[in-house]
């Protein structure tokens, strides 16, 4: 395997996997699998790990971002993430005793679609309407939809961050920048266990490609989330719109090709 291939895949793996986490809280595996996967003929289940592991620094330098600029809820996103973890493994139960089905392609499909939500009606709910709900409720909620995702992401095995940023925004009334901050947060934690598991079971894959993906992906996750704290709301808007749509199109040509 060509060393110049290697890095050249790996950058940009990277860079797609960073401006998606960075932008929009999207996982890294969304990406950097696919792409070692179909150009660099890495085992999937290793692919798989490698994605993860670079989505743990990259998620946990955007959390710190977003933290620095007050764009975090850290309570509950707490509470959301005991939900999405313990209910990550109710979905994976469930899903070993149906039939399989090709859910997977559904998370990609979500990327592309919630782009397309975030160009044409974006997001703008403001801090201040935020505080107007009560800590009850709010602890309420994220409960609730710390089991709603966690179940869809065990049941599909993908699309958690599309998941949590969809019902952040949408469900849960959450301003863009702080629902990006909480759920990057709770993917420091969660890409942190899927990646420790996949090591511990498959062992380590090629050096080389995981510190390049690592790296790459840290870079470009730490400029995007610099960025969008920068960002008027509308911009933001816009630019993860427009970093969900190329993500998600390119994904389905990759899917296509493997």
């Amino acid at each position: 395997m060509s060393i110049i291939l290697i890095v050249i895949v790996t950058f940009f793996a990277g860079m797609g996997a960073g401006l998606g986490t960075g932008f929009a809280g999207m996982s890294a595996a969304a990406v950097i699998s696919p792409m070692l996967i179909t150009f660099l003929d890495i085992d999937p289940y290793m692919a798989v790990g490698i994605a993860l592991s670079s989505d743990v620094l990259a998620s946990a330098v955007s959390a710190y971002t977003y933290h620095k600029n007050k764009n975090l809820d850290i309570k509950n996103g707490l509470i959301m993430m005991a939900s999405v973890l313990v209910f990550t493994v109710v979905g994976s139960y469930v899903a070993n005793l149906v039939p399989p089905t090709t859910m997977g392609g559904f998370s990609v499909f979500m990327t592309f679609l919630l782009g397309v939500k975030f160009i044409v009606r974006p997001v703008m709910t403001t801090k201040e309407a935020m505080a107007g709900v009560s800590a009850r409720k709010r602890a309420i909620q994220s409960v609730l939809c710390g089991v709603l995702i966690g179940f869809i992401c065990g049941f599909i095995g993908a699309g958690g961050g599309m998941m949590m940023l969809l019902i952040l925004t949408s469900v849960m009334g959450y301003e863009l920048k702080t629902a990006v901050g909480t759920s990057v947060f709770i993917m420091t934690f969660t890409a942190l266990t899927g990646a420790i598991s996949h090591f511990a079971i498959g062992g380590l894959p090629d050096i080389l490609v995981w510190v390049l993906c690592v790296v790459f992906t840290l870079v470009w996750a730490r400029i995007a989330a610099v960025f969008a704290n920068k960002a008027a709301p509308r911009t933001l808007n816009r630019a993860t719109g427009v970093v969900l749509v190329v993500l998600g199109a390119v994904i389905m040509g990759f899917r296509l090709l493997s």
